[in-house]
């Protein structure tokens, strides 16, 4: 296959991706409505619901701007070479295939970044604050951008360097030690990220002794759960919007609530929330998703290996010699088509481990808080409860609420 080929193969992943997005976003926008449906009368006052359609509205006419810039530029840095520019750009100072390597993605983050930030901005303080979400402080949101770009940098950067040693010093191993490697990250990430890196960030404190904290234990004990730390984070530095998750292996693993989310519920509709996240862990979603996301890196890395080497990917963004880094970008454009096979394949696995979370905190605690909480979860989030379903099938990794709160009344 000549370098000519690739390029036009690429040119046309790029356009297929851009309109299902605009298709995809058609499609959800003709279930939209200003008057409350039916079937969400008892979630949605018909204020609040209205509030919900503009403010999604708002978000898709937005991500429509984004997503036509962003395309526009990468279309413009295939059609002008403007990768090659910079791969030759970088040439001129070195040699040494990390650090061209590190060079290259660098000034690609830091332009991309530059190009983003408008909208990021635009984002927080317009859209959010006008729908009442925002709690970003212009402080905040730039030491945000400062520790992002630091921590991408020394992160990012460590593990393209070692992945490009590893590439030069083991020949045809590369893709099996590369595997190993990132895999070792991967789960060192998921026992320790919210002990490393959540605190960069955010402030995580245990959550008091209390009537809260002796229902969470007591449910705990009840259904043979070990835990030990029960944190809170301060969500509302950033945003009214409200969320738990879950975190860690074995001894780490932890249940983080957003304050946000105590202020918003009672007692046990937070201990509902925590008991469907306890049934992920339960129920093994939480491993066999790692060992799931290990065999789709290892996947990509084998495919990887199997044209890296070749100059044409190179060449195929206008190179007059082959790399490494000129390579994996044109790899990453060319594997976009599987890994979108992939992202669905993982939603479709996804949204049933949700049913069956729900229903384990429907028979383990209490399906009618888990209702409440869900409902008033969505409505305080300005939720759209009635997507398209090919929207849902192409994007969600949770069911849609009111097909969750089907299945949980089944299981009362």
């Amino acid at each position: 296959m000549t370098s000519l080929t690739l390029f036009y193969i690429i040119i046309g992943i790029l356009i297929f991706s851009y309109l299902l997005e605009r298709i995809l976003d058609y499609l959800n926008s003709t279930y939209w409505s200003n008057t409350l449906p039916k079937e969400l009368e008892g979630i949605y006052e018909e204020n609040k619901y209205r509030k919900s359609q503009d403010y999604e509205k708002v978000k898709q006419r937005f991500s429509l701007l984004t997503d036509s810039i962003t395309f526009i530029a990468m279309m413009l840095m295939l059609i002008f070479g403007g990768f090659a520019y910079i791969d030759e750009f970088v040439r001129h100072y070195t040699t040494n295939p990390i650090l061209m390597a590190l060079f290259f993605f660098g000034i690609l983050g830091l332009a991309a970044d530059i190009l983003s930030t408008p909208f990021s901005i635009y984002s927080t303080f317009v859209i959010e604050e006008k729908f009442g979400f925002n709690k970003t402080t212009p402080k905040t949101f730039i030491l945000d951008k400062i520790k992002g770009l630091l921590l991408g940098a020394i992160i990012g950067g460590g593990l393209l360097a070692l992945i490009v040693l590893i590439y030069i010093s083991t020949g045809k191993w590369f893709w099996i030690i590369a595997w190993g490697a990132i895999s070792v990250f991967m789960i060192f990430m998921t026992m320790f990220y919210s002990t490393l890196i959540v605190p960069i960030f955010n402030k995580q404190t245990p959550l008091k002794d209390g009537e809260l904290r002796d229902a969470i234990e007591n449910f705990a004990r009840k259904v043979g759960f070990k835990l030990d730390n029960i944190f809170v984070i301060d969500g509302s530095k950033r945003s009214k919007k409200a969320n738990a998750y879950f975190s860690g292996l074995g001894a780490k693993k932890r249940i983080v609530l957003y304050d946000t989310l105590i202020n918003d519920h009672s007692a046990d509709e937070l201990v509902a929330i925590l008991a469907h996240e306890i049934g992920h862990y339960k129920k093994k979603h939480t491993l066999t998703g790692i060992i799931i996301s290990l065999a789709q890196t290892g996947l990509m890395l084998f495919i990887l290996s199997l044209f890296i080497g070749n100059p044409v990917l190179s060449k195929a963004l206008g190179a007059n010699e082959g790399s490494f880094h000129m390579g994996i970008l044109a790899f990453g454009l060319l594997y976009s088509p599987l890994s979108l096979i992939l992202g669905l394949v993982m939603n479709i696995v996804s949204r049933k481990n949700e049913y069956i979370a729900d229903r384990f905190a429907g028979v383990n605690y209490n399906a009618q808080a888990l209702i409440a909480a869900l409902k008033r979860l969505s409505v305080n989030n300005l939720s759209n409860l009635k997507p398209h379903p090919v929207y849902v099938f192409f994007y969600y990794s949770h069911p849609p609420l009111l097909k969750r709160l089907k299945a949980l009344n089944k299981s009362k």
